[in-house]
């Protein structure tokens, strides 16, 4: 290390070991509260713009239901899931990831998909995006993931040198990068995006009997997406496109609606499984775990104020309620944590307390009080205070959650780096793709690499190349690079790879 290479430290000047990898309680195990430096990191992030949100800034909202439509008892205790043809109502906000608010409805981006489940139980959030996987697996990258996707501190634009110098270092991203920049990239408006948990969450039944799971939620509109020229067109004519679209076809009557599935692994299953079933850049192949219908989403009607309803909303996936759990997905394990925080930090510590996201059917009963904006009774002159002998609101073991063995050394532990990142990606690209799917990867891939340094655009076309020959040998010719070159960049190890391309 040169003597002007400065090591990286906390908020308080403590060094940094690694800034990789979470700390959890074994290889698999769930992240662990004294990460300090996670925490640390996580919460200088949720604050880092005032008031806008940091990620998922320009959304559109409406209200509607849910209905169940097949029996799900066995896998899960859930009260608004225990009998066919219950409704629960729900509010549903979608949502682009990475730009601001005035940004274009039809930039290539993940889109937020989120749905608030208002239960007997207490209300449950299912958050997920319109793709079954992401960029990164560990949330200590997080916040640099999403630096690289928003505007260089110095130019205030948008930067391709950033946002492919990360990814090409960052192996893992390369199932995510394919599906973004196939034309499921830019999705046509909200009402024809499917919604995914991409993590895989805990159900559990009346006996305590718990199985993994991971959620889908399938369009009933039809499959419609648009091409990079499409969608740089209504960027330019309609950057509201999304936005007027869902508004427009609720209030003309033409109600959205999706089919909700899950799939499901038994704890042994998960357990002898060829992939981390935990890890979030990988899916669970349909002929391993077949989806199995639960319940349909309709939205019929639209918020009678934006900013009362959609810019208020406030979603968790740490928000839960009986018969639903998260798992040890360390990814999930700091959102669990982020989400909750950047809601107080954005709406205050009361914002449990807003319309939109104050859990109407059970009400809120616990020992918290005061603060900002609290707009109920404050628990009036009853204790604040657990154990108390004035009946206060008491714990219910009845409801606890099945319990799960855990063993293994604290540590920072890493993803070996092995093929298994590139071999979904590549199966979508040779499987999956048509040859028009491929083409407009390619081509999408090329728009936007080409803006990126050289050096980089050989690192990223050997992430592809080791996913599919030909997959990387297309970009690389997009791009005009050797093809012999960066066949013998994805022969190196990542380690080597980054030397070889560090000039």
């Amino acid at each position: 290390m040169s003597e002007n290479k400065k090591t990286l430290t906390t908020s308080q000047g403590a060094p940094v070991a690694n800034d990789l990898n979470t700390m959890t309680a074994g290889e698999r195990g769930p992240a662990l509260a004294q990460d300090i430096h996670l925490f640390d990191k996580l919460a200088h992030f949720d604050r880092e713009r005032i008031p806008e949100r940091v990620v998922h800034a320009k959304g559109a909202g409406a209200w509607g239901y849910f209905e169940v439509t097949h029996d799900v008892t066995k896998y899960t205790r859930a009260k608004f899931l225990s009998e066919v043809g219950k409704r629960t109502d729900v509010f549903a906000r979608f949502s682009t990831v990475g730009g601001e608010k005035g940004s274009a409805d039809t930039e290539r981006d993940p889109r937020g998909f989120a749905v608030k489940f208002y239960t007997e139980e207490g209300n449950y959030d299912f958050v997920g995006n319109n793709t079954p996987v992401f960029f990164l697996r560990d949330p200590l990258k997080f916040p640099d993931f999403i630096h690289t996707q928003k505007r260089n501190p110095a130019t205030n634009l948008k930067d391709a040198d950033m946002f492919w110098d990360f990814l090409s270092l960052t192996p893992e991203s390369v199932h995510q990068v394919t599906v973004l920049f196939s034309d499921r990239g830019t999705p046509y408006g909200y009402r024809h995006m499917n919604g995914y948990s991409g993590h895989t969450f805990m159900w559990y039944n009346a006996k305590n009997e718990y199985v993994w799971v991971k959620i889908h939620f399938k369009r009933e509109q039809g499959n419609k997406t648009l091409t990079r020229e499409e969608a740089a067109k209504l960027a330019g004519e309609d950057p509201d496109f999304a936005t007027r679209d869902l508004y427009n076809a609720i209030k003309d009557g033409d109600f959205p609606a999706w089919m909700v599935y899950v799939q499901i692994m038994t704890p042994e299953q998960v357990e002898k499984y060829r992939f981390n079933s935990f890890d979030i850049t990988k899916v669970w192949p349909h002929k391993d775990a077949p989806l199995i219908p639960v319940g349909k989403m309709v939205l019929n009607k639209n918020p009678e104020n934006y900013f009362a309803d959609t810019e208020q909303a406030a979603f968790s996936p740490g928000t839960v309620v009986p018969g639903i759990a998260p798992s040890p997905d360390k990814m999930l394990q700091g959102r669990l944590f982020s989400y909750h925080d950047t809601h107080r930090h954005r709406l205050g510590t009361n914002y449990h307390l807003i319309n939109v996201n104050s859990p109407r059917v059970s009400g809120e009963h616990n020992n918290q009080r005061d603060g900002y904006m609290r707009t109920d009774g404050n628990g009036g002159g009853g204790p604040n205070y657990w154990p108390n002998s004035f009946g206060g609101p008491a714990p219910d073991a009845t409801f606890a959650e099945p319990p799960v063995a855990l063993t293994g050394v604290i540590d920072r532990f890493g993803y070996e780096l092995t093929d298994d990142d590139f071999v979904q990606a590549g199966a979508l690209f040779r499987e999956v793709m048509t040859d028009t799917d491929r083409a407009h990867l390619i081509g999408n891939l090329v728009a936007h690499m080409k803006n990126a340094q050289v050096r980089i655009q050989k690192r990223q076309a050997a992430l592809f190349y080791k996913a599919d020959k030909a997959y990387g040998e297309g970009v690389a010719k997009g791009l005009g690079l050797d093809v012999a070159e960066i066949t013998k960049l994805a022969a190196m190890t990542q380690d080597e790879r980054v030397k070889a391309t560090a000039k």
